[in-house]
């Protein structure tokens, strides 16, 4: 059997390929997804013997609805309950956002439906413009932390910049204060004289889904894009950046234009619970005393900004962010500001975009014009004819790489956080974006927006469509790895 076997090794292959291809088949039939999508499958399945497969076991699983991210320990808690509880919100509450959100309201009603996530009225937020603000602001409130630190980053790299948190965690560690830090396995570079200092001090760290080969891996995985920072339950970090050299631009031959918020208040408590989900994931700890991890909150003296915690993943029922975006575009009067550094968006957000601006809605896009990755470059240019065709004017950074992720919408709603305009954010990685429910922080996010186009260039709609041929099919050829990229 062996002997025919090994005579006959690529017809055995072949018949081994089309067994789990055609078994493969019959699931996406069942699953009754999009018929466009569906034939899709069938296509690369049966067209593509050995390839069609892998694309398949690693794009077209339905990890949302397998629920292999199981959360239920941190979810079940009673003293989590408690605090959801607590932060509920009430018809009062909701009546005071109406009274300026109008329409957008449905937003806090749509993310509290899908996540359980409340309305947090009562909080202060920072908006940090790059990492040098945000790096200054964050290892001053290490330095003052007194219980607890909770780290979680896509990147973290132990370069100068990294290496200087990474010891301040150890100082902060050998006086007693509890660090834990979640990394992520392919995005983070650290090294393992790092790991076992970072051990030796007595710091907690896991890497999330460690993989054999990241730098073989690259994106090709579920990974946590998430950027947090907690302090003793009161302050709390989250936004674009990571942990990296090329995020501060006092060392940096590159100008990185990037937004991060620091929060005071309500909210820290849902990123507080995000991340212990996260931690039982990656380290199966059992923490007994949540509560210590959920201080009282003092009054604040400030004016109280709305805010909610989006959070979406593998581990959601539902794409959060991708609809919590579709709503504020589809419910915009005035205007839409977007910002992103790869935009490869679906369907849906595309037709959003064009129906907002042919109704009358000032539709802007933001998106670097030197990229870090050339297929995303290219995917990107893609898409833009379709834009011209509505009326969106599109903007290209000329400063530096712009990375922020915002959204402005009618000087009454902005989002800042980790989740790109494209298909891997919205369906495959742990993202995380604030929610900002605020006149005074919205117009502050819409007058940062305004000095990026100073430093930007309009693409003109004439010009673009005189393109060469060649640059057409590159754009095209990158556009068909979009699920990849």
């Amino acid at each position: 059997m062996l002997k025919f076997i090994g005579n006959n090794i690529w017809l055995f292959l072949i018949i081994l390929n089309y067994v789990i291809a055609v078994s493969a088949v019959i699931t996406v039939i069942l699953k009754n997804l999009n018929p466009t999508k569906t034939l899709s499958y069938i296509v690369v399945l049966v067209f593509f013997p050995f390839l069609g497969p892998l694309v398949y076991y690693l794009f077209g699983q339905e990890y949302r609805k397998n629920k292999i991210f199981n959360r239920k320990y941190v979810l079940n808690e009673t003293v989590i309950k408690a605090v959801k509880k607590e932060q509920a919100f009430s018809k009062q509450q909701l009546q005071k956002v109406n009274n300026y959100l109008d329409e957008k309201v449905k937003l806090v009603k749509l993310l509290h439906s899908n996540q359980n996530e409340p309305l947090t009225l009562r909080n202060n937020i920072d908006i940090l413009k790059n990492g040098d603000d945000k790096f200054k602001k964050l290892f001053a409130d290490i330095k003052q932390a007194k219980h607890h630190i909770n780290i979680e980053y896509y990147i973290i790299k132990d370069d100068i910049i990294g290496s200087k948190l990474l010891n301040l965690l150890c100082e902060k560690a050998k006086e007693g204060v509890i660090v834990r830090m979640s990394y992520d396995d392919v995005g983070s570079k650290i090294s393992n004289k790092m790991k076992s200092k970072l051990t030796h001090c007595g710091i907690k760290h896991h890497a999330f889904m460690p993989v054999l080969l990241p730098k073989f891996t690259g994106k090709m995985n579920y990974r946590n894009h998430r950027k947090i920072a907690i302090i003793d339950g009161e302050i709390g970090y989250v936004g674009g950046i990571n942990i990296g050299d090329e995020y501060v631009n006092a060392n940096n031959k590159t100008f990185w234009r990037d937004t991060h918020l620091r929060i005071q208040g309500e909210a820290v408590r849902s990123l507080q619970i995000h991340f212990l989900s996260t931690w039982h994931f990656v380290s199966n700890e059992r923490i007994d005393d949540f509560k210590l991890f959920f201080p009282d909150l003092e009054e604040t003296n400030k004016n109280d900004v709305g805010l909610q915690i989006a959070a979406s993943g593998p581990d959601t029922d539902w794409a959060n962010i991708m609809e919590l975006t579709l709503t504020a575009i589809i419910t915009a009067s005035d205007y839409v500001y977007l910002t992103t550094p790869y935009f490869v968006p679906n369907d849906e957000m595309i037709k959003a975009l064009q129906i907002a601006s042919k109704s009358g809605v000032d539709v802007r896009l933001l998106i670097p014009e030197k990229s870090d990755s050339w297929v995303v470059k290219h995917a990107s240019n893609s898409y833009l004819e379709g834009l011209f065709k509505a009326g969106i004017k599109v903007y290209k950074y000329q400063k530096g790489f712009i990375h922020a992720k915002t959204m402005v919408v009618d000087d009454v709603f902005a989002m800042v956080g980790t989740s790109n305009m494209d298909y891997r954010s919205f369906n495959i990685n742990f993202e995380i974006n604030s929610v900002i429910y605020d006149k005074v922080k919205s117009k502050e996010l819409k007058s940062h927006f305004q000095q990026d186009l100073e430093d930007s260039k309009v693409v003109n709609p004439e010009v673009y469509k005189k393109r060469s041929k060649f640059d057409k099919l590159k754009e095209s050829y990158c556009r068909l790895w979009s699920p990849l990229i």
